[in-house]
């Protein structure tokens, strides 16, 4: 007896092919299209990829209508609650959450990476002293390869171990590097006495002059948006960083990639945006008006942190951020803190109203992390940085799984062909 599903698809022409019906753990079932153009010399037409599985995958799980994310099985509010992320990092990029022993050499092997080769300091100074940290971040990640001749063999497990390690261990490093250098203050070396969070906390922040103090609440609130933040499935930067991957580029150059991939403002740049949009809102009484604005179709403005391409629910990850906030508003003194109040408000108002109830717009993770990054004091600039800090472990754990399937192939996207015909030169 065969019990396997089979899809089956009418052509045009008449003829009917048999495509193979696939199951994963949990989601939705996937027609297996490999075979359509050799069966039907036809190809498939989906702008964004929103109905396309471009691979297979174990790591992260999204159920975007019951607003559900799994990494390797675990709810992110639990990890977010009871993991670090270094724990969640290991757990990404091995399946499992580590023993005592295991995170402990871990822990210990990030630490060991965390200090830049001294030459790369020079490679800030090639950079004009406004230029972006995003775009610093970009440039030196993709420089890596010059300097880590030995990490670069993507045949070699060891070497990509190596090179996941340094990456993982020295983004926070580059970051608070491409930071320093934009407001011409001298760069502060890692410190292995700290826990990564903090660490990254004492690099931008600190100056050699007078001793700084690391606030705990800040360092967790940190530590707890890097795991909100470490992996989401296929998105775009994620899928850049593959199909890097795939051509067999050095895994420096696959991380820049998405780095790039992230900088844009549909992306990794929406907390940022949030935050001007709360700016521009300015007061409580005004966010009838702008609400009022979104809803019209004939007006360009939206609301920055509201709907997202997976959840048509509440993000999980909004939650979670929105009680970090509280904590660290109240730890600030803030609590009656303006864009937080804004914030509450139009959540409030926006979930009661009936049009975004029947379009299912609801807050994502941009729209309270921008607000604690403020908090404890990163610039708007460094927003989408710290995105790219936390998301460098998803990016390494989806590059490592792809480049260990022996079935994954290049990348190699088809296209729907709309220009001129054929034709000949007088």
């Amino acid at each position: 007896m065969n019990n396997k599903k089979i899809a089956k698809l009418n052509l045009p022409n008449g003829k009917v092919i048999e495509l193979p019906v696939i199951s994963g753990s949990l989601g939705p079932d996937v027609i297996d299209i490999t075979s359509l153009y050799r069966q039907a010399d036809m190809f498939t037409f989906d702008p964004g990829f929103t109905s396309t599985g471009s691979c297979k995958s174990d790591i992260t799980f999204i159920d975007g209508d019951q607003g559900i994310l799994l990494h390797r099985g675990y709810k992110i509010e639990d990890l977010a609650e009871k993991s670090s992320f270094l724990e969640t990092s290991y757990l990404l990029m091995y399946g499992d959450l580590p023993s005592k022993e295991k995170k402990l050499e871990f822990v210990n092997s990030i630490t060991m990476h965390t200090m830049l080769n001294e030459q790369i300091s020079n490679f800030y100074r090639g950079f004009k002293d406004n230029a972006h940290p995003m775009a610093i971040l970009c440039g030196v990640v993709g420089a890596m390869a010059a300097f880590y001749h030995d990490s670069t063999d993507i045949n070699n497990a060891d070497e990509r171990k190596i090179a996941s390690y340094r990456l993982i261990a020295k983004m926070p490093t580059i970051a608070a590097m491409a930071y320093k250098f934009s407001i011409g203050q001298p760069f502060v070396y890692p410190n292995n006495s700290l826990n990564y969070s903090e660490n990254f906390l004492n690099m931008v922040f600190s100056v050699p002059a007078e001793k700084y103090e690391i606030n705990p609440i800040f360092a967790d609130a940190l530590d707890k948006i890097l795991i909100l933040h470490a992996d989401h499935e296929q998105n775009a930067s994620t899928s850049t960083v593959r199909l890097a991957g795939s051509s067999g580029a050095n895994p420096f150059a696959c991380i820049a990639a998405g780095i790039a991939s992230l900088w844009g403002p549909a992306h990794g740049g929406a907390n940022e945006a949030v935050i001007k949009m709360l700016n521009e809102i300015e007061s409580i009484d005004n966010i009838k008006k702008f609400i009022d604005k979104a809803k019209d179709k004939n007006d360009s403005f939206r609301l920055m942190g509201f709907g997202h391409r997976v959840y048509k629910n509440y993000d999980p990850r909004a939650r979670v951020l929105q009680k970090i906030a509280e904590k660290v508003l109240k730890e600030k003194h803030l609590l009656d803190n303006k864009l937080f109040d804004l914030a509450k408000e139009l959540e409030y108002l926006a979930l009661n109203d009936d049009y975004f109830k029947e379009k299912k717009l609801y807050p994502n993770v941009d729209f309270y992390s921008g607000i604690i990054l403020k908090a404890i004091g990163f610039p708007v600039s460094l927003f989408t940085v710290i995105f790219a800090v936390a998301r460098t472990v998803g990016w390494i754990s989806h590059w490592n799984e792809m480049i260990s399937d022996q079935n994954s192939k290049i990348g190699r996207p088809r296209q729907l062909y709309t220009g001129k015909p054929q034709r000949e030169l007088s």
